[in-house]
């Protein structure tokens, strides 16, 4: 299983526009500050699956060589991580599309003229794709309707994306969740930074700590934090283009 991190920005991506505080005047030279939108590509032997497409899709699928993907799964109904879905027009069509029932209602509401293939996924329930093994569970994210994180697994290998969360995780997700090779988690600012829907980066890390991880690494960032090169020293920061093999 090999995981690329094709973004690893907030909703408003780095740099801001408009803003000039080091980290964005930092992007803005095409550092590793540089942040587009959130979405995972999830890759087996058997094929390729995206894990929320953010609104900067078309330049991640080009700047990443990818072609042609098996599924899309969505986490929530937030913009940063559906729009770019829109990028496949006349590109891809019938793109298997994976989630909840809320989520897909919603999304697909906008996104009809792509006439998509649904699969309504429920809770906790395992399905296979690419030869890999999916499960949904519940996270905190007021006020997106029934946010999930998202579990892979292949044979012994397990790899947790916590979607965008709060640190209030149940108890019934954290058990499933458990001893991952791979945690990559929600760290929107630093500490000293305020954030209601997501976790800081000292909550990821207790969540790391609490389940676990063999390794995290971080993502959905925000300007907040220092320029990339300062503050990956002290965190384990991801950026866009970010290749694991698990």
């Amino acid at each position: 299983m090999k995981i690329t991190l094709l973004g690893t920005g907030d909703a408003p991506g780095t740099p801001v526009i408009g803003c000039t505080c080091l980290t964005c005047t930092d992007a803005q030279r095409g550092s590793l500050s540089m942040r587009t939108r959130f979405s995972i590509l999830v890759e087996s032997e058997k094929g390729k699956v995206l894990v929320d497409t953010g609104p900067d899709l078309r330049l991640q699928l080009l700047t990443n060589g990818i072609q042609h993907v098996d599924g899309v799964i969505w986490t929530h109904t937030h913009y940063d991580h559906f729009a770019g879905f829109a990028e496949f027009h006349r590109v891809q069509y019938h793109v298997d599309v994976y989630g909840i029932k809320e989520t897909l209602d919603y999304i697909l509401e906008y996104l009809h003229y792509m006439h998509p293939r649904r699969h309504d996924v429920k809770m906790y329930s395992p399905f296979l794709l690419i030869g890999l093994e999916f499960t949904l569970f519940e996270v905190v994210h007021p006020p997106a309707k029934r946010p999930v994180g998202v579990m892979i697994k292949e044979g012994s290998k397990k790899v947790v994306i916590t979607g965008d969360t709060q640190r209030n995780i149940s108890s019934r997700s954290l058990e499933l969740i458990e001893n991952p090779d791979l945690l990559i988690a929600d760290a929107i600012v630093p500490p000293s930074v305020e954030v209601k829907k997501h976790m800081n980066s000292d909550e990821a890390l207790d969540l790391a700590r609490s389940i676990g991880a063999k390794k995290v690494v971080f993502t959905h960032i925000s300007h907040y934090f220092a320029p990339h090169e300062i503050a990956s020293k002290e965190l384990p920061l991801g950026f866009d283009g970010m290749k694991i093999e698990i």
